[in-house]
């Protein structure tokens, strides 16, 4: 009885590139099994879990940028707003 090999977890990516890479492998390697590969499974969705925290916390940190961008750019357009008002009276 033949085994496969073990594969080595990777460590933790850094950035939404590296961890956005580990995800689209890791599906296109789990897509393309005849029959699954239950020995590496477990470092497979590890590694999964872990490059999905990393682009999530990227998402959402830049979705936290772009509120405050927006909220700020709301505000002084209010803000300009009622100064013009102001001047008309």
């Amino acid at each position: 009885m033949s085994s496969t090999p073990k594969r080595r977890k990777k460590a933790a990516p850094k950035n939404f590139k590296a961890a956005y890479e580990i995800l689209q492998n890791n599906a296109t390697e789990l897509q393309q099994q005849d029959t699954p590969d239950i020995d590496n499974l477990m470092t497979t969705v590890e590694e999964s879990i872990a490059a999905y925290r990393v682009c999530e916390a990227r998402i959402n940190a830049v979705q936290e940028a772009l509120d405050a961008a927006f909220a700020a750019q709301e505000d002084e357009a209010q803000t300009a707003t009622e100064a013009s008002a102001n001047n008309k009276i």
